[in-house]
């Protein structure tokens, strides 16, 4: 009986020794998680904190039900606390660069990385017709558009399927021959509150690379891109650009969100996210294999950033006049990490008008009207398999539908496309574009219970009802 007491108090220690080693572990990256996506959603989107607190952040983690949020509407800023007192972390809002994890630093600090000459803020006009203005008329549509079908199609995407269920869709935008035909905004959403696109920002992250190689201040065969890396003992130093952009860099790095792995320590505890990406040891050979990682987007974000400045400020003028202002985005904001380098794998916010505009440019070879603001070729090489990909579902920051080397039907999404590839952020936001169909699908949203969600169907959906004979669209 003795023993079995003992051995009984030797288990419950243990249990109570992990259990506090695995908190000390996930309340930090809860506090930071829930401090920086409720400032967001505040100060970007215009939100009420009590609502994106419950209606976002608490499905995502049960742990979320021991947090709470403090607002200081006056210093824009917001601190998340575990059971009232443990593990605060504050997130800054700063005007032009959107929210920003206070980590290892101050708020004064922060401020300062912000002053200088920061280039105006585009103005949008209403009285142009999408997508050179805000102008959309949907009182006629091409005639092979199904408009009561495809309507039925927006509309089931906000409904909740299940008694329990978390899809909370937030905006859809069809585009088809470069016009919106359909459009929805949940209730408290609009065709002007920006949305964070999380992975989507990858994407966008590879378009401010390509514009960099098209005026020569970069190339996808670079080596030796970080300073850590520029010995020659450092096998390191043989990483190209083209590996980092396809996710073959050989760099060890855990996509996995929770406590003590790679993804979340480096958004949510980590002062400088490239930093913490650029030490990690080689697993592989580069391009030895594929390995998807958000750390390879922020080693890239601040290759970008150095190469146009160094600074935030630099940074931010030079995405606005490079590729905002050229393609007529006026609400996006691609948010910077406590050490002043954007996060160029998860943070970007933009109005679903806008990340259409984004598959548009990307649609249409990355030319806008007359100006060709990616390089000849750069969606090609975009949009071409990487070779370690077993399913082809992969190019240059951007995810494919290609299938399969020799056998294209082995593919992510079998009943779409092959040409399809979109963009992809966590809770089911997509970009998806299909060059051949000349369409265009955006959808955002916080979807906690991915079973309610079926992108496939979505899109399949979507282009049934855009058919060379009227009528043909299938009934839900």
């Amino acid at each position: 009986m003795k023993k079995a007491i003992y051995g009984l108090c030797v288990v419950i220690l243990l249990l109570f020794g992990f259990a506090i080693y695995y908190l000390n572990g996930a309340m930090p990256i809860g506090s930071g998680y829930s401090a920086k996506y409720v400032c967001s959603q505040v100060f970007l989107a215009g939100r009420d904190p009590d609502s994106v607190f419950k209606k976002d952040v608490k499905p995502t983690n049960p742990l979320f039900l021991l947090f709470s949020n403090e607002v200081d509407y006056a210093l824009k800023t917001v601190t998340s606390k575990a059971l009232g007192f443990w593990c605060p972390k504050t997130a800054v809002y700063r005007e032009g660069f959107g929210c920003t994890l206070a980590v290892d630093v101050t708020r004064e600090e922060l401020m300062k990385q912000v002053e200088g000459d920061i280039g105006r803020q585009s103005v949008m006009d209403m009285n142009k017709p999408w997508p050179a203005g805000e102008l959309v008329d949907l009182s006629s549509l091409p005639k092979e558009v199904d408009r009561e079908k495809l309507n039925k199609v927006v509309e089931e995407a906000f409904n909740e399927p299940f008694d329990k269920s978390q899809r909370n869709t937030q905006a859809v935008v069809i585009v088809y021959k470069d016009r919106i035909i359909a459009e929805k905004y949940a209730k408290s959403f609009s065709p002007f509150i920006p949305m964070l696109g999380w992975s989507m920002s990858k994407s966008v992250t590879s378009a401010l690379v390509g514009i960099l190689v098209k005026a020569g201040k970069l190339n996808i065969k670079d080596t030796s891109l970080v300073a850590s890396w520029k010995s020659h003992d450092d096998p390191r130093s043989k990483i190209t650009l083209d590996q980092l952009l396809r996710m073959s860099s050989g760099l060890e790095f855990e996509e996995v969100y929770g406590p003590f792995k790679d993804a979340t320590y480096m958004l949510y505890d980590s002062k400088s996210m490239a930093d913490y990406a650029a030490a990690k040891p080689l697993k592989s050979e580069p391009d030895g294999e594929w390995n998807y990682s958000s750390g390879s987007a922020n080693i890239i974000a601040r290759i970008v950033k150095d190469a146009v400045g160094g600074t935030l400020v630099s940074f931010n003028n030079f995405v606005r006049k490079n590729l905002f202002d050229r393609i007529n985005i006026y609400y996006a904001v691609i948010e910077p990490d406590a050490s002043g380098s954007f996060v160029g794998s998860s943070y970007m916010f933009a109005t679903a008008r806008d990340w259409a505009r984004i598959g548009l440019l990307y649609k249409n070879d990355g030319v806008w009207g007359d100006d060709r603001v990616l390089p000849a070729g750069w969606v090609k090489y975009s949009t071409t398999p990487t070779p370690k990909a077993p399913m082809g579902e992969y190019g240059a920051q951007i995810w494919l539908n290609a299938g399969e080397k020799g056998n294209s039907t082995n593919r992510k999404y079998p009943s779409l496309p092959v040409d399809l590839f979109y963009f992809s952020g966590f809770n089911e936001q997509i970009v998806a574009v299909i060059p051949s169909r000349d369409v265009v699908v955006v959808r955002l949203g916080v979807t906690h219970d991915e079973k309610s969600w079926d992108v496939e169907a979505f899109i399949r959906d979507v282009l049934d009802c855009i058919q060379t004979n009227p009528g043909s669209c299938k009934q839900l």
